[in-house]
Formats: structure tokens, sequence, C-alpha cells
């Protein structure tokens, strides 16, 4: 562990380095003032270049910056703050040592210097300085095991909220996203809108060409309607099987109804074969729209069952078409 020594006087700090060294005290640097142990610890470099000092004895009595400013100076910096200071001093007055523990000093040693008293005092400081830095390494490895607990809960929320086959919203998703867009529709007063779609004929899709070619028909599907959707409040989410839904905040029937076309004319431009489909040789779908002002009084069900109402409608209709059920807010 490194030892500074700060003292005016070149014999003391031969002595003082000979006393350390004759103890096992091996890493020792020496400054003859204070600006020569502020450079040495780097005070005018970023923390992280710092000199690593476990302890400093310092001359409590010195020209120009004296000790026990010198110790104030040092502690002023918030990467100096865990070093211990032993002020060494020939007036050991209650005084001199009020305003030496005010500076910072941890201890303090008489002159003339005791081997004994030095190799005490220099031990007991370096042990609390390692268990300052042991309790640091822990707190330290403490905050990184916090936040990459953090991390991981984040990444398992955010998957607790997709579909594990499709990768948008799941319904569990959908339904907190819903729910939170109908409250605030109601505060603010603007238009919410809701579109459900599904495959035409999915079962038909499944039967000819197996679940697994089914399973890739539904990520294209997905991956067509997201395409479609611009702004970031804008929700898809397979709401279950081949049945999908989007919501729309701030958005009016109109404009849903226009979403809800281009949703349907982008899934039939990926032309995906379906030799089972009764109105077609390529994958389509069916949407139901609805949308307009939410009031409390209104019940969250009541407008998911008007859209897939008008998507009944349009599947009973013919199917690969978009209809919009009539909203009336209470």
């Amino acid at each position: 562990m490194a030892i500074l020594i700060v003292d005016d006087s070149a014999d003391s700090r031969a002595l003082i380095k000979r006393f350390l060294e004759k103890h096992g005290f091996g890493d020792i640097l020496t400054a003859e003032n204070a600006t020569d142990a502020f450079a040495l610890l780097g005070m005018d470099q970023p923390e992280g270049l710092a000199k690593n000092i476990d302890l400093i004895l310092m001359d409590g009595v010195m020209p120009g910056i004296d000790g026990i400013k010198a110790c104030e100076l040092i502690k002023s910096h918030t990467w100096f703050k865990d070093i211990p200071v032993i002020v060494i001093t020939a007036n050991d007055n209650a005084e001199t040592l009020d305003k030496a523990f005010a500076a910072g000093a941890i201890d303090f040693i008489t002159k003339p210097i005791k081997q004994l008293e030095l190799k005490a005092r220099v031990n007991s400081a370096l042990n609390m300085k390692h268990a300052i830095d042991q309790r640091k390494a822990r707190e330290a490895e403490l905050v990184k095991v916090l936040e990459e607990l953090e991390s991981v809960n984040r990444e398992l929320s955010r998957l607790s909220s997709l579909d594990g086959l499709t990768g948008i919203a799941n319904r569990r998703h959908f339904d907190q996203i819903y729910e939170m867009e109908r409250q605030r529709a109601i505060r603010t007063g603007h238009d919410l809108s809701i579109v459900f779609f599904d495959i035409d004929f999915f079962k038909n899709y499944n039967d000819t060409y197996g679940h697994q070619e089914g399973d890739d028909c539904l990520k294209k599907v997905a991956a067509a309607a997201g395409s479609v959707l611009k702004r970031p409040g804008d929700l898809l989410a397979r709401y279950g099987g081949e049945e999908f839904v989007v919501i729309l905040p701030e958005t009016g029937v109109d404009g849903a109804y226009k979403v809800a076309q281009d949703i349907r004319t982008t899934i039939e431009k990926c032309t995906i074969p379906h030799s089972a489909s009764r109105i077609a040789d390529h994958v389509t779908v069916s949407i139901g729209v609805v949308g307009g002002k939410m009031s409390l009084t209104d019940k969250p069900q009541e407008l998911l069952a008007l859209a897939d109402k008008a998507l009944y409608e349009a599947k009973s209709g013919g199917r690969n078409q978009v209809r919009v059920a009539e909203w009336c807010s209470d």
C-alpha cells in the first residue's frame, strides 16, 4: 500500500522512510512541501488519473501551505476524501489538534517520532483504508449487480409484453394499453379507434400447408400490418390465433378506416400463396373498424365488441374487405 510522506525537512523524511521500510512498508513516496504533494497526488488531474495513495503522513508545520491547510485542500477533492491523513507535529496542544481533525486528519504523531508508535498508527490507518476500499468495492459490485438485475427485469418485462411467435404486442399488453388509451381519451376528449382483423380461411391454410407454414404466415402478416403504422402511439397486437388488433389513439373513424384499408392492401400485396382460400389464390384479411369519443359511462368492452362485430360483418359479407361499426358514446 502506497504511503506519501510530506515534510520540509530532508532528515525527517529520510528518518520516517527508514522506519517504515524497516517494518516492511515498501511503496513510499516523499514530498518536501504541499505543492509537491499535490503534484504527486495528481490533484490537477481528472479522477481517473489521480495517484493511488493509501496514507499521507503530513508535517503540521511547513513553509508556504502548512500541513493542516494542505490536509484541508486534499480532502476537498471527492476522490481523496477516503485517504487517511496523519499529522506529524511537535505541537500537540488541543487547539492545534482540533484544527488538524477539523481539516480531515484522522490521527497525529508527535515529534520526536517513536518507531513503535509510528508503526502502530500507520498499521491502524492502513487497516482502516483497506476496510474502506473493501467496502467501496462491495458497494460498487452491489451497484453493478443491481444494474444488471434492473436490466434483466426490463428485458423480462419487455418480453412478457410480446407475442412469442410474431414479436408484436401480446393480448396482455394490448389490454393494458387499451385501458390506458381509453382513459386518456376520456380525459382529453380525443377520438380513439380500434381495428380488428384476421386472416381469411386460416384454418384451411394450416390444413393445406401445415402449422409451420401457418406460423410463418402469421409472422409475415404481422410484419406487413406493422409497416403501415407510422406513429409511436399506434399499437399492433396479436389478439389470439389468427386475429390481430390495432389501437389508434387520437384517431377518428375516417382515419382508422384509411389505416385499415392500407393494412388490407399491404397484406394482399405480399401475395402469400393460399390455394385453399375461397376468394383468392393468396392470403387476404377481413377487417372491422370502430372509433369515436369516449365517456365515463362507456364500458371498456363495448368498443371492442363493436369492432369485433364489424369484423364479423366483413367476413360474412364476402371477406377481404373493411367494415365500420357505428359508435354512439353515452
